[in-house]
């Protein structure tokens, strides 16, 4: 998949879907994760599935740590 055939649509329902999923997987793994909603997007979408739970993840640390700063929200 190239970057240019992704589209806004497509990150923000994986974006919806990461959350739901880890909202029901708290101590889920990236590599589960791929294989529950791999189906759902491009086979190539893996990478990008993984990245969006990275950042999820991060920004509930921060949330529950309180260690985000102004630029963070940005």
């Amino acid at each position: 998949m190239r970057f240019r055939e992704d589209k806004p649509e497509d990150l923000a329902r994986a974006r919806a879907a990461v959350a739901t999923w880890r909202e029901g997987h708290p101590q889920g793994t990236a590599d589960q994760l791929v294989a529950d909603l791999g189906c759902q997007f491009h086979p190539d979408y893996g990478v990008v599935l993984r990245s969006v739970l990275f950042a999820f993840d991060r920004h509930q640390a921060r949330q529950v740590t309180g260690t985000g700063t102004a630029e963070d929200a940005r």
